[in-house]
C-alpha cells in the first residue's frame, strides 16, 4: 500500500532568484507544485545527486556566498 502524501511541515525559505526559477521549472516539468518537488528531491536525495559533483558545487557556492549576500 503506498504511503499517503501529506505535507506536514512548513517553513520559511529564502532562495536565490536562479534557484527559485530552477525549482519552478523542475516542478512544472514533473507535474508537481513547488512543495511536492522539494519533498521529492529531499526524500530521494541520495539517488538524485552525484556526491562528487555535490561536494565540488558546495565548495564553489560557499566560496561565493559572502559576495552574493551583498
Amino acid at each position: 500500500m503506498p504511503k499517503r502524501f501529506r505535507l506536514t511541515r512548513r517553513f520559511p525559505v529564502a532562495m536565490t532568484e536562479d534557484g527559485y526559477r530552477r525549482l519552478k521549472r523542475f516542478a512544472f516539468d514533473a507535474g508537481l507544485d513547488e512543495g511536492e518537488a522539494l519533498s521529492f528531491l529531499f526524500e530521494n536525495f541520495d539517488s538524485v545527486i552525484e556526491s562528487e559533483k555535490l561536494t565540488h558545487r558546495l565548495r564553489l557556492f560557499n566560496s561565493e556566498l559572502d559576495a552574493r549576500k551583498r
